[in-house]
């Protein structure tokens, strides 16, 4: 509110934008169904149940958070954690389930508003401990929420120390997810217990862990306050890595300048270029949403004009159901093959017709999935320049499939549940 809003520029301010909830984010019809009840004074419960369903419209849970991503572990579900990688588990401890400021873009916005049903959390690390001593194959547990940052010292030490133990020396990279350095670095400065969190930070790492913050930072002006860059140094010297991940979010940050300089302020400041997500398929979407073939002309122009040190960064990428799918580019058989290579080609890909040498097409690739053989796998999708989520994407050439999706798999990678089937189930 003091530091990263310029005030002049409200509502276009790009933070303002970030935090305060504008009309537009609701469609024109849910805006008028809880006006109206508003305006005659209809009871609480009627109000309730208009906002409960529009809140259900809004996939709450995408990519399978409720059907597929809970561990089933000796017989019953730990909701608590998702395990949707080989590698990486994800933790929520029950305290850590709020933050400093709520963006309103959040794909997380159903663990904050009670809603009937189910909000992933844990009072304590026994579950979690036992599911990681059953599964060695972990290498990574993500404490996320919410933001762990928004606990005290001495509630976030009860969940990390039991990561520490002999048994599970198989975890090797503990990281946390914040935006606490961006919105209330006071937590690693100024703050009464700022010295005892940087402390165990240290035994963290002593622990022969590796510690990543994996920081949310959405534009360059979260960055520039003095008190950030102090927590910035103060996290690095406890031999913690910070990592910047952020979605590309319209009336925020789409615009390459904006990434460029994200980049470049980190990268001096000690910090890792690691995500440009795209807005995931849930709230207030359509108000976000950038089209993927921007996103990646946005990602190509940043990642152009900066030097190899920001260039770590992955983008842009959608967490969909099955993975983590990367737009790669955008190219036509032509710009390269010759006519025999794409006869050739024609003929190993089920006879593509030459006209559609011409198409431009989207490169993806899977960058993390659910099936690791997955993992950088190359398909090529047809562009369309209003396409802004994975499920929209459909097949290049006139194929009827992509070729990880045969018939027999297509539900299992392409799945459609309703939200309310989610709830049920």
């Amino acid at each position: 509110m003091e530091n990263l809003i310029d005030w002049s520029k409200v509502p276009n301010d790009p933070v303002f934008q970030l935090v305060f909830p504008q009309r537009e984010m609701l469609d024109p019809e849910q805006y008028h169904d809880v006006e109206t009840l508003l305006r005659k004074g209809h009871a609480q419960d009627s109000l309730a149940r208009v906002i409960q369903r529009i809140r259900l419209d809004l996939n709450p849970y995408p990519a399978g958070q409720l059907t597929h991503n809970v561990p089933i572990f000796e017989g019953r579900p730990l909701w608590g954690l998702q395990h949707k990688y080989r590698e990486t588990v994800l933790f929520f401890p029950f305290h850590g389930q709020s933050c400093h400021a709520y963006c309103t873009y959040c794909f997380r916005w159903a663990q904050f508003i009670n809603m009937e049903g189910v909000k992933f959390a844990s009072k304590d690390t026994v579950d979690l401990v036992a599911y990681l001593k059953a599964h060695p194959d972990v290498t990574d547990v993500l404490i996320t929420g919410g933001d762990p940052m928004i606990m005290r010292t001495t509630l976030l030490r009860k969940y990390l120390e039991p990561l520490l133990i002999p048994e599970l020396d198989h975890v090797q990279n503990i990281r946390i997810g914040t935006k606490a350095i961006a919105s209330w670095p006071y937590r690693f400065v100024s703050e009464p217990d700022a010295d005892d969190c940087l402390r165990l930070f240290e035994e963290v790492i002593a622990a022969n862990r590796h510690l990543a913050i994996m920081g949310h930072f959405s534009h360059p002006v979260e960055l520039e306050p003095e008190i950030a860059r102090a927590a910035i140094q103060r996290i690095r010297n406890t031999g913690a890595q910070i990592r910047m991940q952020a979605p590309i979010i319209r009336h925020v940050n789409d615009d390459p300048e904006v990434w460029a300089s994200i980049w470049r302020t980190g990268v001096r400041l000690g910090l890792i270029p690691y995500y440009m997500f795209v807005e995931r398929d849930t709230g207030a979407r359509n108000y976000f949403e950038v089209p993927l073939v921007r996103a990646y002309e946005i990602y190509r122009q940043a990642y152009a004009s900066v030097s190899g040190l920001s260039r770590p960064v992955q983008g842009p990428t959608m967490s969909a159901f099955p993975g983590k799918v990367r737009i790669m580019g955008v190219i036509t058989l032509r710009d390269i093959m010759d006519d025999r290579m794409i006869e050739t080609f024609s003929r190993a890909h089920g006879g593509v017709p030459a006209i559609h040498a011409d198409e431009p097409v989207l490169i993806c690739d899977f960058t993390q999935a659910r099936d690791p053989a997955l993992v950088k796998t190359v398909f090529f999708a047809a562009l369309d320049p209003h396409v802004t989520w994975f499920d929209q994407l459909r097949p290049a050439f006139a194929r009827e499939r992509f070729p990880f999706a045969d018939e027999g798999d297509r539900e299992r990678i392409l799945p459609s549940y309703s939200v309310t089937e989610c709830l049920l189930h």
